[in-house]
């Protein structure tokens, strides 16, 4: 891992993401990027020239004084960081700053139990997960010492999902962890244990990772609804980590069936990572 891309919006959720990133990268010896949107109003790009100048000298200078201010933190101590600041109006274009900085990975903070709508439904958070071609980390809580030794991927053994879930197995690499996997056996699409090894085994034989040790960290885990499935279980097993896929615009309540994902992040303190399909 060489580089770790963090927006920053300044507030206590933003602290979150930059203290797990900065934990990420001393063990990983990566470089930190922090990226602001400033997303001036369109007043101010349509003046006239000279007042253009001066808007964007003042509020450049403004953000510089909030940088200093927001990353005097002893956590950051030994690491490189680079500032960035972009005056892009929505994060979707964080996508765009990643590529630019061939980022390995994009953390971000959320508010998580205040409500997922500012997670996974329209909020800054979600226009990320929803567009990264980057994984993506979502922080609720502050995490002084985070770390990955209980990983989590939850899949529905679908075809489309290989991919991500091969991506996930070498990003947990970067950890020395090997990620459990999760199928929720729920009562509207209850499968036998006949159905589920079959399913299970194809998903891995076409993945090329059918190996003894990969099928022994499988779990079917029966539940009523697949958020509590989730939920529980991650709990069950301090799981550190919960490791998704997500279908780009269509976001990630079409991968949960429905609102799946906005009723597990809501409820979940545990850090989700996402990998976009």
């Amino acid at each position: 891992m060489n580089t770790i891309l963090v927006p920053v919006d300044f507030s206590e959720h933003s602290e979150y993401a930059l203290e797990v990133a900065a934990t990420i990268a001393k063990k990983q010896n990566a470089d930190i990027v922090v990226v602001h949107m400033m997303g001036l109003p369109e007043s101010f790009l349509t003046n006239d020239e000279k007042q253009e100048v001066f808007n964007a000298i003042h509020f450049m200078k403004l953000t510089k004084q909030r940088f200093e201010k927001f990353l005097d933190k002893d956590y950051l101590e030994g690491i490189e960081v680079a500032q960035e600041v972009k005056n892009f109006k929505v994060f979707r274009e964080i996508n765009e700053v990643a590529k630019e900085y061939e980022a390995d990975l994009i953390v971000m903070g959320s508010h998580g139990a205040s409500g997922i709508k500012e997670v996974f439904a329209g909020s800054n958070t979600e226009k990320v997960v929803r567009t990264s071609e980057t994984p993506v980390l979502v922080i609720k809580n502050r995490i002084p010492d985070f770390k990955i030794e209980n990983a989590v991927f939850v899949t529905d053994f679908e075809p489309e999902t290989i991919d991500t879930f091969i991506r996930s197995r070498q990003f947990f690499k970067f950890f020395e962890v090997e990620p459990k996997l999760l199928f929720v056996n729920v009562p509207e699409k209850f499968m036998s244990t006949k159905e589920m090894l079959s399913i299970a085994n194809k998903f891995l034989e076409d993945a090329g990772m059918d190996a003894p040790e990969v099928k022994d960290q499988i779990t079917y885990y029966d539940d009523y609804t697949l958020e509590k499935g989730i939920y529980n279980y991650c709990n069950s097993i301090h799981a550190d980590i919960i490791a998704i896929s997500t279908h780009g615009r269509k976001g990630i309540a079409h991968f949960f069936y429905g609102s799946i994902g906005e009723d597990l992040a809501n409820h979940a303190n545990t850090p989700v990572l996402t990998f976009r399909l």
